[in-house]
């Protein structure tokens, strides 16, 4: 159980200039290194799907998997994990999706997911938007539907949201 009156914000750390300057960059390790806030967290993460019928829980690498392994696990789910192109070993989907200065591609695997299955998405940060928005494609490109988005934290002055549609968002913590 979790003291939901963690304030969660003071574990996040502000490291400006990183990765390139006039970057602020909003670093979560200092949260996932305290027990009460990581779960906490978690708890917030959840909170909202608990009765939500969510069948998997699907995020993309590396500190979307942190989250989404433990959102399903408390939600009672599957966990899919959503990764750059090439690296998983079966058969795949993939989406690629325009960056600032060129594209990129996310895969999974093309039996992920049971058809019609609700899926949630999970991610730490909600920045552009353009990478949950491909994982939302290519989940639904094998048959999932997605019951909602939920991140940790928002950097609302980049308006990812835009980019994000009708689907329903949550986030725990914005900036």
């Amino acid at each position: 159980m979790s003291d939901t009156k963690t304030d969660l914000k003071q574990y996040i750390r502000n490291i400006p200039d990183w990765p390139k300057k006039g970057v602020l960059f909003r670093d979560i390790t200092p949260l996932l290194a305290a027990p009460k806030a990581f779960t906490t967290a978690v708890d917030a993460l959840c909170s909202d799907f608990v009765d939500a019928g969510i069948e998997y829980v699907a995020a993309v690498e590396a500190r979307g998997f942190i989250f989404g392994a433990v959102v399903a696990e408390k939600l009672g789910a599957g966990f899919v994990p959503i990764r750059k192109k090439g690296k998983l070993p079966y058969k795949t989907e993939s989406v690629t999706y325009d960056l600032e200065y060129g594209t990129d591609t996310v895969e999974v695997h093309s039996d992920a997911v049971r058809k019609g299955a609700k899926v949630l998405m999970v991610d730490d940060l909600l920045a552009t938007g353009g990478t949950m928005a491909a994982a939302c494609k290519v989940i639904e490109k094998i048959g999932g539907q997605i019951a909602a988005i939920v991140f940790l934290i928002e950097l609302s002055e980049l308006e990812g949201r835009e980019k994000l549609g009708e689907y329903k968002i949550k986030t725990v913590i914005s900036y």
